[in-house]
């Protein structure tokens, strides 16, 4: 009896053993967007570290094509699963490389322009870094569910062509998404927002000049970059009328755009993979990657 104890012991340490070994294994890389300090840190911890988590495309599937995916959370938090890791994986098999983008928020004691400086700084990174996944520079996405979707939409409406005279030859690439994935964003800082994710990017009583410059739907030009946009008319928490007041700013600018506003659903849904008519919208975006050209 005690014989077999100590087997079925050895048995169960070698079973955790190799259960360790494959969940490290199946971690994504970490890539810290400014390797010798972020600006503005306000600490060494990890929360101080803003990062991605790498998903680089199956070698026979490679698209040539990578996405940075900006999770929601009201600027408070990153829903990580369901509108992370998932459509890390989700874009992986369709043959595309996948940035999780991990961004300082009110969370973490960040706020203005904290999270907009780390999502610009991880469109550079995948640009200059794009030879690295086998995929083209002209063809980095950024996708933002929610607060996320704010964020996205910021940097898509808030770019710059990069320094040239920059040290740090991240620095010298364009911050300019060639598409842009906007998932029951958050848009407006006007009648239609959502309280939460203002208050924590912007505080209590934030400037007026802060409020207009964060209403993304008022900064879109011509220059800002052909956009995807989903939501659901049942969405209590964002309003539709965000995704609607951007899609109509970007037609006023001839930018090209495709919206889907379901009937029903709520807020918050990821690829809504239990839900019979809310989880076609997927296979719409693809249909649109493939219409841009990103997918064949």
């Amino acid at each position: 009896m005690p014989r077999f104890s100590l087997l079925r012991q050895c048995c169960l340490l070698l079973f955790v053993i190799c259960c360790t070994n494959f969940t490290r294994a199946a971690e994504p890389p970490i890539e810290l967007l400014w390797p010798n300090g972020a600006p503005g840190a306000k600490g060494e911890a990890d929360k101080d570290k803003p990062h991605l988590l790498i998903y680089p495309a199956p070698a026979e599937k490679n698209s040539g094509a990578v996405v940075v995916v900006c999770p929601g959370g009201g600027y408070g938090g990153l829903a990580m699963g369901h509108e992370g890791h998932e459509i890390a994986a989700w874009f992986n098999e369709r043959g595309i490389t996948t940035l999780i983008l991990v961004y300082r928020h009110k969370g973490t004691g960040y706020q203005h322009p904290t999270p907009l400086l780390d999502a610009q700084r991880a469109v550079r990174y995948a640009r200059a870094n794009a030879a690295k996944w086998k995929a083209d520079p002209g063809k980095v996405g950024l996708m933002g569910f929610s607060a996320g979707g704010h964020l996205a939409s910021s940097v898509g409406t808030h770019f710059d062509a990069g320094d040239p005279a920059a040290a740090d030859p991240i620095d010298k690439v364009s911050c300019r998404p060639d598409y842009l994935m906007l998932m029951y964003p958050v848009i407006t800082f006007g009648e239609f927002t959502h309280g939460g994710s203002k208050k924590n990017l912007l505080g209590d009583n934030p400037d007026p000049q802060l409020v207009e410059y964060y209403s993304n739907e008022k900064q879109v030009t011509d220059k800002t970059p052909p956009t995807f946009l989903f939501h659901t008319a049942q969405d209590t928490a964002v309003p539709a009328e965000n995704s609607l007041l951007f899609y109509q700013a970007l037609r006023r600018h001839k930018v090209p755009a495709e919206l889907h506003i379901y009937e029903t659903g709520g807020h918050g849904v990821g690829l809504a993979a239990k839900d019979p008519i809310l989880r076609s919208w997927p296979d719409r975006l693809t249909d649109w990657l493939k219409v841009r050209g990103v997918l064949k």
